[in-house]
């Protein structure tokens, strides 16, 4: 059959990369005796003539000659082949939808039909290619039963007796996952089918991966089915099974052809001369592809059914995590990595557990746990201490330079560490960076990283600054070092860095380096006034020629110069351009100044582009303030309805608005309703963070409806002063006290809003705000009074003990006491509800257990393990 290959016109077909007169070569080239000549045959058909998954007509003219050459048992490595075919089929029969396209040409193409139906026409050939001799051939084929017999009764025939004929674990395996495809390919195949798994699922004498693969598999055909044995019966055949070998070096962890791992296609490896940072890329493509466990498939499948059984899956994983089988544990942290950056809730102990596999006799799967952990942005902070001691074990075991460690998995290990360390803002991290940018040994790491370390500054600032007066700006991509440099020192913020910037500026502009200059410009705006001696430099590109740089400079020209005049006239000529987004960002800076411009920003609320309605939106507010805020916040919400990406984006503008931002407060609810995470994970939690601000600040009354007072820790609020005598809080309070007496000398004063406690000398010892009448008081801008207990005490523990430390303590009836302030949180009752009342307590009633745990006077601690207990 190859001979026949010249007989077919292939000039007159494309490919990926033009005329398909080169496959004749690579299917020639297929039969060679040599591995290599081979190799690069199937890489350049992969590559051009099925160019991610791609079907065209050349490739469907192929399928004759493959097939020959599968049937041929002369043919060197058969099982390829049959692969090659595989992946047509696969592809082609899930693109036959009965769409209209087209070849590379702009021609009409049928490649993917003609390819469909050639499959299922040889069909018999992977029944026959499934009982080949070659494992290799068999393993290719299995699944080619699923997707191309379409005779239910026969396909499941033949995958049931494919299962007691094969011996090794992964052909078996794949017996199952195929009888599963079928089920759910063709509706006749589904009740027989379905009836196997359940079969295989429940037979107490077949092996556990079998019987896993089984239970996995009826998840996927019945997903109605999952019920609450489900993960603990997986977890029980799992702890059945007996553990595959160890990886132990980075090349060499998958063994496919032992049984004991699998692996998908290889990235392509860059080419010599390739940046670091792209060749890193290329490395961490491949590395995340390999599979090193025979069950890490079959968990990602069910971890897939699962979905947003978010509770089951962290159970699982904890199992997997946990598991004596290194391999299966090293799976795992990707996946746990996957359940923590899609859905919200508490992660903390799966990232511990992630953190527990940093082991320094495991540098391979340890540089995974770290890579992960860096990762997760905010949600790794329970891991910081972990990451230290592993990066200190790593120092001391090896010396002071591990970070260029001659042995690649430890060296690979260490830097992980230290980068997911320093994205913590950690000054651990600095010695290892330090070592990085003074020996020039994977130096680009350490850049990327050192932005997020400002508490070491001082000692990275002048190290980055000679790298990049260092940069060669003549080299066509200087900017792959000269942006991350520029990006660190602004985010370090290091105003030494100025003369540095302004002189790369010029060696940008001096070499055209457009992009370059632009990424350049937007760190000198970030030092806003404090670079203005490199006006001279930037001044001149708000008149360039390429729209970007202008752009670039125009923003910078008002950051350093604040000179509305000047700036805003060019801002309104970007309007018109592409960057126009980031224009109408800076007018929004500008301000009222800039009210030439809000007709142009108005015209951009009506275009079709979300992200430009929204960030004209926002301009048009910043310009125009409440004159506008019914349009702009109708604009926003539509936006945000229209697209979820947009909403960390969205409210971090609503919580600049204030009370005007109160008619979003049904889609802030919503949003902080939602199970899944909204972009990453350092986004969403600063997203969620916001909204629950936001709730809080919106949902209490506003303006003149209650009075605000000052809360100053420790010593008052508003006119009142701890230790202040009864005379005194009345005259404070301009209104008589109304007596209620009690063990604290009790008065309350209807008129104000506040109930008060004396200590027994008779002076002021603590200060409660009703909840409903009581004037407000806020703490880091969210007012605490008449507030829904369950989202204070989440923005509390979540977000302001996060941000700003300090004790929160529980009292016996579940309030909260953050002693370092002097305030006391509890509740009381309005109505049917409960909402929470601040008080301010003296040190030493704060810190006696009696004295704060019966203020005021709201009866015994509740029975029930409710939070929050009875109030007055």
């Amino acid at each position: 059959m190859i001979n026949y290959l010249d007989g077919v016109n292939w000039s007159s077909m494309s490919h990926a990369y033009g005329p398909a007169v080169d496959v004749p070569a690579w299917l020639r080239a297929m039969t060679s005796a040599d591995p290599a000549v081979r190799e690069r045959a199937l890489g350049d058909f992969y590559g051009a003539a099925h160019h991610q998954g791609d079907v065209y007509p050349c490739t469907a003219a192929s399928l004759p000659f493959l097939f020959a050459l599968a049937d041929d048992p002369a043919t060197p490595d058969r099982a390829s082949i049959v692969q090659l075919l595989l992946s047509i089929g696969r592809e082609s029969v899930a693109r036959d939808d009965g769409g209209i396209r087209f070849a590379p040409d702009g021609t009409l193409s049928t490649a993917c039909a003609d390819s469909a139906a050639t499959m299922r026409e040889r069909a018999d050939a992977f029944v026959a290619y499934a009982a080949d001799p070659d494992p290799g051939v068999r393993r290719a084929a299995i699944k080619g039963l699923g997707l191309f017999l379409d005779d239910a009764d026969r396909a499941v025939g033949v995958l049931r007796s494919r299962l007691p004929a094969e011996s090794g674990v992964v052909e078996r395996l794949l017996v199952v996952e195929t009888m599963a495809d079928l089920a759910l390919r063709l509706p006749a195949a589904r009740t027989a089918a379905t009836a196997w798994l359940h079969g295989l699922a429940d037979n107490t004498a077949a092996n556990p991966d079998i019987r896993l693969a089984a239970l996995v598999h009826r998840t996927r055909c019945v997903p109605e089915a999952i019920g609450d044995s489900t993960v603990p019966t997986t977890i029980d055949l799992l702890r059945r099974l007996t553990p595959a070998q160890r990886p132990t070096t980075d090349e060499k962890v998958c063994r496919a052809d032992s049984g004991t791992c699998a692996r998908t296609p290889a990235a392509k490896s860059a080419t010599p001369g390739t940046p670091p940072q792209i060749a890193a890329a290329f490395a961490d493509m491949e590395r995340h592809n390999r599979v090193h466990a025979p069950t890490t498939a079959l968990l990602r499948t069910l971890h897939g059914v699962l979905n947003d059984r978010v509770p089951e899956r962290t159970v699982l994983l904890a199992e997997q995590l946990s598991s004596p089988d290194p391999a299966v544990r090293h799976d795992a942290i990707r996946m746990a990595q996957d359940v923590i950056g899609t859905w919200r809730g508490n992660h903390a102990p799966l990232v511990m557990l992630i953190a527990d596999c940093l082991l320094p006799e495991d540098p391979y799967t340890a540089a995974a746990a770290a890579e992960s952990l860096g990762s997760l942005g905010p949600a790794a902070q329970v891991a910081r201490e972990a990451l230290a001691a592993f990066v200190r074990a790593q120092r001391a075991a090896h010396g002071p330079d591990v970070w260029a460690a001659e042995h690649s998995l430890r060296r690979r290990a260490h830097q992980e560490a230290v980068m997911a360390l320093a994205r913590l803002d950690d000054t651990r991290a600095l010695p290892g960076l330090l070592s990085a940018l003074d020996a020039d040994t994977d130096a680009w790491r350490a850049v990327q990283v050192a932005g997020h370390l400002r508490s070491g500054a001082e000692e990275l600032a002048p190290r980055l600054r000679r790298r990049l007066a260092a940069v060669d700006f003549s080299q066509p991509e200087p900017g792959l070092g000269a942006g991350a440099l520029v990006s660190a020192l602004a985010a370090l913020g290091d105003l030494g860095a100025v003369p540095a910037i302004t002189q790369a500026l010029t060696a940008a502009l001096r070499h055209q380096q457009w992009r370059t200059a632009a990424a350049v410009l937007e760190a000198l705006a970030s030092f806003g006034t404090d670079a203005a001696t490199a006006l001279y430099v930037v001044r001149p590109q708000a008149d360039a020629q390429d729209v970007d740089l202008r752009a670039a400079a125009t923003a910078a020209l008002w950051a350093l110069d604040r000179d509305p005049a000047d700036v805003v006239p060019r801002l309104r000529d970007l309007l018109g351009s592409h960057c126009n987004r980031g224009a109408a960002d800076v007018l929004g800076r500008i301000g009222p100044p800039a009210a030439t411009a809000l007709p142009l920003l108005k015209e951009m609320l009506t275009v079709a582009y979300e992200w430009t309605r929204l960030h004209a939106a926002i301009a048009v507010w910043d310009i125009a303030g409440a004159a506008e805020a019914d349009n702009v916040i109708r604009t926003l919400l539509e936006i945000w309805e229209e697209n979820e990406a947009t909403a960390h984006h969205i409210a971090l503008f609503l919580d600049r608005m204030g009370p005007a931002a109160a008619p979003a407060l049904p889609r802030v609810r919503a949003e902080l309703a939602r199970p899944r995470r909204s972009r990453g994970v350092a986004h969403d939690e600063e997203l969620q963070r916001t909204c629950r601000v936001l709730q809080l600040r919106l949902a209490t009354p506003q303006g003149g409806e209650r009075k605000h007072w000052e809360l100053i820790p420790g010593t008052g609020a508003g006119p009142l002063r701890l230790g202040m005598s009864p005379a005194e809080v009345a005259h404070a309070l301009q209104e008589p006290a109304t007596p209620v007496g009690g063990s604290y000398g009790q008065e309350d004063f209807a008129t104000a809003g506040v109930s008060v406690y004396y200590d027994d000398a008779g002076n002021l010892a603590c200060i409660a705000f009703a909840a409903a009448t009581g004037p407000q008081t806020t703490l880091a801008d969210v007012p605490l009074a008449g507030q829904d207990p369950e989202q204070m005490e989440q923005w509390l523990l979540d977000d302001y003990a996060a941000e700003y430390g300090g004790t929160i303590l529980f009292t016996t009836d579940g309030s909260f006491a953050l002693t370092d302030l002097g305030l006391l949180i509890r509740t009381q009752r309005i109505g049917d509800t409960r909402l929470t009342r601040p008080l301010l307590v003296i040190e030493d009633w704060l810190e006696s257990t009696y004295y704060r745990d019966h203020l005021p006077l709201e009866g015994p601690p509740p029975q029930d393990g409710h939070r929050w207990g009875p109030g007055v």
